[in-house]
């Protein structure tokens, strides 16, 4: 069982928690040093957060025995983020901290806030979100501890965390290209094609955006099944359901970072 001090010095402590393994492991890992009733569990709420995650991370927070503190963020106000350079989640993520700062350090008496970047994350070029955590202080205990995904994902099944094999789920604007403009309708067919798809059965995936097209990234061993009546038929119509002229399956697979990783290794 894990055991290393990760917050040395803090009485009060705000998670940053979006219910996905890194924050949700980083949540159960306060409560266990510092107890229930000193960690809230702060859930940024925005057209960029698929309803089924939001109910979900509400769901992971009930089993570890932590209050959520939701806060409405508006990053979609501005113009940096709508504009969806590969520093979009910078502006998110200042957003949300900025947000955090304002609302909540203060009502709920908090020490300090931290978020859950792994050590994996930490060493990717795509994540400017560390930034926004390194200009608001906020801390990130799990990539300081040297605790890389795997490691997160092991410590998620030792607490028998609802999330422990859940895939990653990044917000609903990284499926659309950068410098695409990012708008609450593109959100939210996103969202609807997605959440069509996962009721067809499919759990791990991505519904891109391009215009009229949704480019869909599916784990190699689903594709077979994806391109094969009774379920090709059924997927192609959910997504012209959402609002799209046209589906096409990416033989790649799902991709992270398929936005991003090429712009910043190209710079």
């Amino acid at each position: 069982m894990f055991t290393m001090d990760l917050f040395p010095g803090v009485g009060r402590l705000g998670v940053a928690f979006s219910g996905g393994v890194d924050s949700s492991v980083l949540l159960a890992l306060a409560v266990r040093e510092l107890g229930p009733d000193r960690v809230v569990a702060i859930l940024g709420v925005s057209p960029s957060l698929a309803a089924a995650e939001r109910e979900a991370a509400h769901a992971v927070a009930r089993f570890i025995g932590v209050a959520v503190a939701e806060v409405t963020t508006f990053e979609g106000e501005r113009e940096a983020y709508r504009a969806n350079g590969p520093d979009r989640c910078f502006h998110c993520k200042d957003e949300l901290f900025t947000r955090i700062a304002d609302e909540v350090v203060t009502a709920y008496r908090l020490d300090a806030v931290a978020y859950g970047e792994n050590a994996d994350d930490a060493r990717r070029a795509d994540r400017p979100g560390g930034r926004a955590a390194a200009a608001h202080r906020v801390l990130r205990p799990l990539a300081d501890a040297g605790l890389d995904k795997a490691a997160v994902r092991r410590l998620a099944g030792e607490f028998s965390l609802p999330c422990a094999d859940k895939p990653a789920a990044p917000c609903l604007a990284s499926r659309i290209p950068h410098f695409q403009p990012v708008s609450p309708e593109k959100l939210a067919q996103v969202e609807r094609a997605e959440a069509a798809l996962r009721g067809l059965g499919f759990g791990d995936l991505r519904v891109r955006h391009h215009g009229d097209v949704a480019r869909i990234e599916l784990p190699p061993e689903d594709l077979p099944r994806a391109v094969r009546d009774p379920l090709r038929s059924r997927l192609h119509a959910a997504v012209l359901a959402a609002g799209f002229r046209f589906a096409a399956v990416d033989v790649a697979g799902v991709q992270s970072g398929a936005f991003t990783l090429p712009l910043v290794r190209r710079g």
